[in-house]
């Protein structure tokens, strides 16, 4: 329970410097996020509650899945990064003088990392599919770094990698991380406005990769969709000067609509198993090397974007699956503080879901309780006061319960 008597980040009349647009603003002004310099921010109690419930999804739904977390470090060295040939390839990359002459990374993906750690750990066919995770901070050395959804200098990543005997396997595979993927959607009341968008990753694959693209009006991308068969494409593989053909079934008519993406799946095929030279004893009793998958979630730009999503003029209608709280519980009165105890226990909330009002001085009147309620926009209201009291009752969301 959070008891806003003893809470440090309050809420403010007015908007703090540092907004760009309307989520971004009602965030700073619910004393939810400060900006720390450009791309970078702290999350203060709530915010990470809606972090901490958004991770909690993608766990539950990744392990449904068999796939397994770690944690891998955040820092790295530039022997791994040189195996690859991406140390001077990847130019968001954070690069960091070290002692005795050294040079680490601070990890904008991981592929360097796990690869050889599953070296250890598949020796045979009998040993995959196999596929490791993990929720992690992630550094990019951007340019242009822009407060709000868009670009970050730290940020945080589910990154998923999977290890395949063959390519049948890999693509089954990766058909099921679809639909995780299309799970966590729903459960974050994203599902209405995403589709899956085919994309480049040629570095990787001479194959399209998959974007999740979320339709709103903070964008980086624009997105074709094929008026016959509905297959979306990034406008990075459209032919601008030839104009759009669908890669499907070629048809010409399209519409198009902005989007941000939200989390990309690609195959990795062998470029990085092959450079750390792993290999299996497969069931020919041959040697061979394993195919990898990724798959990526930007969790943090999910929280902005459920925030942009779901804003209005004044607060953020956070679906109930991630909002900061089940309960708000505003008590008018000290003496009712006691009384306001007792009906939780009654009513046997859950206490971690609750953040309770016990303000009391003369700067904090009934409408302040009210508009911080509303600001913080938690689902279920809850108002006590001398009256309900005296009728054996509470007030939820503006409607006499009686007890």
């Amino acid at each position: 329970m959070i008891k806003l008597s003893k809470f440090p980040f309050k809420t403010q009349k007015s908007i703090p410097n540092g907004s760009d647009n309307k989520s971004t603003w009602i965030l700073l002004q619910a004393g939810f996020i400060r900006q720390t310099m450009a791309g970078v921010y702290t999350y203060t109690t709530f915010w990470l509650k809606v972090l901490r419930k958004i991770e909690k999804i993608v766990r539950e739904e990744m392990d449904n899945y068999w796939a397994f977390e770690t944690l891998m470090p955040a820092l790295s060295p530039k022997e791994l990064w040189d195996k690859t040939w991406r140390w001077d390839t990847i130019d968001v990359m954070f690069h960091l003088p070290a002692a005795n002459k050294k040079e680490y990374g601070l990890n904008s993906t991981h592929e360097e990392l796990i690869t050889p750690l599953m070296w250890d750990f598949i020796q045979s066919y009998k040993d995959l599919p196999v596929c490791a995770y993990q929720i992690q901070n992630k550094f990019r050395n951007e340019k242009r770094a822009k407060s709000g959804l868009l670009r970050w200098r730290e940020f945080i990543m589910k990154d998923a990698y999977s290890f395949h005997s063959s390519d049948e396997d890999f693509e089954k595979y990766y058909e099921w991380m679809k639909e995780v993927y299309l799970s966590i959607f729903k459960k974050l009341g994203l599902w209405d406005d995403t589709v899956i968008a085919l994309a480049d990753w040629w570095t990787f694959t001479t194959k399209f990769s998959h974007e999740f693209q979320v339709k709103i009006d903070i964008w980086e991308d624009i997105i074709y969709k094929c008026r016959e068969c509905w297959i979306c494409h990034n406008e990075e593989i459209v032919d601008l000067v030839n104009g759009f053909k669908c890669s499907s079934c070629k048809s010409n008519s399209f519409e198009k609509f902005n989007a941000s993406e939200i989390w990309n799946i690609f195959p990795l095929e062998t470029k990085f198993t092959s450079a750390f030279w792993i290999q299996y004893l497969g069931e020919d009793n041959k040697m061979q090397t394993p195919l990898m998958g990724c798959y990526g979630i930007w969790v943090s730009r999910a929280m902005w974007l459920i925030a942009e999503k779901f804003v209005t003029d004044k607060w953020i209608n956070w679906p109930e699956s991630v909002a900061p709280a089940k309960y708000y519980i505003a008590v008018i009165w000290e003496e009712n503080l006691e009384k306001a105890l007792d009906l939780i226990e009654k009513l046997n909330l859950d206490k971690s879901e609750i953040i309770l009002d016990d303000r009391f001085s003369r700067k904090i009147w009934f409408w302040q309780k009210m508009w911080d309620a509303e600001l913080l926009w938690i689902p279920n209201k809850i108002v006590i006061s001398k009256k309900t009291i005296e009728e054996n009752s509470y007030e939820l969301n503006g409607k006499l319960i009686k007890i």
